[in-house]
């Protein structure tokens, strides 16, 4: 009987050994929370106790070793400690390179707190299973870790709305799971790497407003599963690549506010599955392809403040549907075609032209 109830406590043990985090992961995380400051909300309250497996806030665990998995604090969350304070939070402090001790991580987010600066630690990447990177809405500065391309489980790399700096790292295109690239509004400088082609999976990459220079690699075209391509407010020069007009997945191209130059590819105004196409404020010359069809459906075709001429295509009369269009400040000049799309569109979208007339400007 002793034997039996001894074998019986030393399962109970082992299982609540099993359910607790380990310490040195705790030990962790307190160092993690002791760089950060959160004044209003109280989140790191819940950070006490020996297991941080069970009512931390924000902190998952995987069920099977009790090693912390996740990491998921969101200044704007619909969580009942937001929505009770009536606040998004705010939190600043940095991140502290003691999470690369959590060594099966697999996501790390620490998004929209609005005051959270430092670097990203560049032992970072040595988190060989985490599969989520979300930094999004911070004040980070700094360069992306060198070694970035070593996390080659990552899916999701969201560094936007922060002050990150330096170039995109060359090794970023070993990502070979990445599927979501998310580095808007930053200081990011030099070129798209020309291999970026090689990010096989990713569906979106968005690298707008930034201080990116350079031409566009035509390699981005061979990324089958691309839908959201947006290089807007950047520095980059050259021509538009005809072959992104041949990508059969892309739905939304926004190369707005750049030095681009050049002619404007047919391909692009062809394809029928891109529903939004802007190419505004840029330097791009020559008329405008006569190759809409039945199949054109644009949401918003921006073609606004460039150097284009001649007429206006007879052929976008046909089209399915085309939302906004805005055709205004070129050189373009003739007769606005008579059709459905053209219906609906304010006067200012063909305003500032050399010699445009028709409805819904003045009659020619």
């Amino acid at each position: 009987m002793r034997l039996l109830f001894g074998a019986a406590l030393l399962l109970v043990v082992l299982a609540w050994a099993v359910s607790a985090c380990p310490a040195s992961d705790r030990e962790a995380l307190l160092a993690f929370k002791a760089s950060l400051h959160e004044p209003y909300l109280g989140i790191f309250n819940t950070w006490s106790g020996t297991d941080c497996c069970t009512n931390w806030y924000g902190v998952s665990c995987d069920p099977t070793n009790a090693r912390v998995a996740d990491i998921n604090l969101r200044g704007e969350s619909e969580d009942p400690i937001f929505e009770k304070a009536g606040r998004s939070g705010y939190m600043t402090g940095t991140i502290n390179p003691s999470v690369c001790r959590l060594d099966r991580l697999t996501s790390l987010i620490l998004a929209d707190w609005k005051g959270i600066s430092g670097e990203i630690p560049p032992c970072i990447t040595s988190l060989s299973s985490l599969r989520v990177v979300d930094l999004v809405g911070n004040k980070i500065s700094g360069r992306i870790p060198p070694a970035i391309g070593d996390l080659r489980r990552v899916t999701v790399l969201n560094l936007a709305d922060n002050e990150i700096s330096g170039e995109i790292p060359a090794s970023i295109v070993q990502m070979s799971s990445l599927m979501h690239l998310d580095l808007r509004n930053n200081r990011i400088s030099g070129g798209i790497p020309a291999d970026l082609g090689k990010l096989t999976m990713l569906s979106r990459a968005l690298l707008g407003r930034n201080q990116l220079t350079g031409t566009i690699p035509s390699s981005i075209a061979t990324i089958y599963r691309l839908a959201d391509l947006d290089l807007s407010m950047n520095k980059i020069n050259g021509w538009v690549p005809e072959q992104l007009g041949k990508m059969p997945v892309l739905s939304t191209l926004t190369l707005d506010s750049n030095w681009l130059s050049g002619k404007l590819p047919a391909s692009l105004l062809s394809n029928a599955g891109l529903g939004i196409l802007n190419l505004s404020r840029n330097w791009i010359e020559g008329e405008i392809p006569d190759v809409f069809g039945s199949n054109t459906y644009f949401m918003a075709l921006d073609l606004s403040h460039n150097n284009l001429k001649g007429k206006i295509p007879g052929s976008l009369s046909s089209a399915k549907y085309v939302g906004h269009l805005d055709l205004s400040h070129n050189h373009l000049c003739g007769s606005i075609p008579i059709g459905e799309p053209f219906e609906h569109q304010e006067a200012s979208s063909f305003a500032n032209n050399d010699c445009l007339c028709g409805n819904p400007l003045k009659t020619c």
